[in-house]
């Protein structure tokens, strides 16, 4: 027999740590290969660990609500065989061009108990363990701001702030102007109130996941200026389209054909339109995004609300955006989705019009600058307009709501935009292949 530790894998981009939601099985329970052993939360997503090997569980060395790092065990299995993972094994990550000393490292990623009090406002990105090395450093959000970061859009990696730290006294200090007025940031975390019960009221603790909501919620209409512009679309060629192939395609894919795809296939061909409504805001600079990764606003069951991404949405038939859209949906509704299906949004929808409301004014997903809003599609009077004259007659009506971020969309942009998507859905071709 031999003795394998389950390690923490790798959540994506960014995700360095996890918390211990539940374990699915106790010490001295037999496992098989991919069955789920522990759920776990990240402030992304909630996610499933499956075992890569079959064994029994000796020892749990992460317990509920504690926060393992990506790589570290969390479990050790008793396994068939002479040999299992060893210590080289249990973190594989490179290592930084300039490495620190070991003691440096040992200080600096050692789990921490004493952290020092230093608050961010959020107008940095930082990663958890980069927000915990500042924080045990105590390095001022001041300081960060001078750090040139070498990940994804100029952000802050590990090895980016441990290469400061151990460079840190032969640094000169930031310089402050003595003469310059203390300049005071509005809070980005969720405002603090206190509400007065009376008898019978409920108290109910918000969840985790609630609590990122909230934050996020928050976060997003302090930094983005919103403007939101609105459509009335008539998408009875796109009823009458779904209608004739909805029961066909299931038969022959096995897959159910929703109004989803088809709004998605409209955002896509309206952001090639208009590329720079798929951009996001870095300090001074815009990032105009080459992917045109959608995300897809979906409600669990829960209550919370989760927005997994369809990666590459442009490069995807109708019959792919069905699938993809299915597939998304169904792992968020169940907790199957992996760290990464949650990130890398360059433009968000949300369909309000599965709970029978005419439309909404949806708030930007940060760092995104702008989200359209789907509403119901009710059957209504309408005026058309015939070669013997105006006519009134029975259509397929729906608006939509676009809210985009007015430091870099004004209104003619968002307005457009919106406007082809509209086109898109109003000229619906009914001989459109899937």
């Amino acid at each position: 027999m031999a003795e394998y530790k389950l390690l923490l894998p790798s959540m994506g981009e960014g995700v360095m740590e996890a918390t211990i939601i539940t374990w699915l099985f106790n010490e001295g329970d037999n496992v098989k290969e991919d069955d789920s052993v522990v759920e776990i939360a990240t402030d992304k997503v909630d996610s499933d660990v499956p075992t890569p090997v079959s064994g029994k569980i000796v020892k749990i060395l992460k317990q509920k609500d504690e926060v393992a790092k990506v790589g570290e065990a969390i479990a050790i299995l008793e396994i068939e065989g002479e040999g299992g993972n060893t210590a080289s094994e249990e973190v594989k990550t490179e290592a930084p061009a300039s490495t620190p000393d070991t003691e440096t490292l040992k200080t600096i990623e050692e789990p921490l108990q004493a952290a020092a009090n230093v608050e961010f406002s959020g107008d940095l990105y930082l990663s958890p363990l980069v927000k915990s090395i500042a924080q045990q450093e105590n390095i001022s959000e001041t300081e960060l701001k001078t750090i040139k970061g070498s990940g994804l859009e100029g952000r802050i990696t590990k090895e980016d702030i441990l290469a400061y730290v151990s460079n840190r006294g032969s640094q000169p200090a930031p310089v402050q102007q003595a003469s310059a007025p203390a300049v005071v940031k509005a809070p980005v975390s969720t405002p603090v109130s206190t509400v007065s019960t009376a008898a019978g009221d409920e108290i109910i603790p918000m969840d985790r996941m609630r609590k990122i909501i909230a934050e996020n919620m928050v976060k997003a209409k302090h930094i983005a200026p919103h403007v939101t512009s609105f459509i009335e679309t008539d998408v009875t060629n796109v009823v009458k389209w779904r209608n004739k192939h909805k029961d066909i395609f299931e038969k022959r894919e096995g897959e159910k054909l929703t109004f989803m795809p088809i709004f998605v296939k409209a955002i896509v061909k309206a952001i090639q339109d208009f590329p720079m409504i798929n951009v996001s805001i870095s300090g001074e600079n815009i990032i105009k995004k080459k992917n045109i990764n959608i995300g897809m606003a979906t409600a669990l069951p829960d209550g919370n609300l989760i927005v997994p991404v369809i990666k590459n949405a442009d490069q995807l038939s109708l019959s792919g955006l069905a699938k993809a859209i299915n597939d998304l949906a169904y792992r968020a509704r169940n907790k199957k989705l992996r760290p990464e299906d949650t990130q890398g949004a360059t433009y968000t929808i949300s369909n309000v019009g599965s709970f029978g409301n005419l439309m909404g004014t949806p708030i930007i997903p940060q760092p995104q600058v702008a989200i359209l809003a789907i509403g119901a599609i009710v059957k209504k009077p309408a005026v058309l307009e015939t070669k013997d004259g105006d006519v009134i007659a029975i259509r397929q009506l729906m608006f939509m709501s676009h809210s985009y971020d007015h430091r870099v969309v004004d209104g003619s942009l968002g307005g457009m935009m919106l406007k082809h998507v509209h086109d898109y859905l109003q000229n619906w071709d009914l001989n459109t292949e899937i």
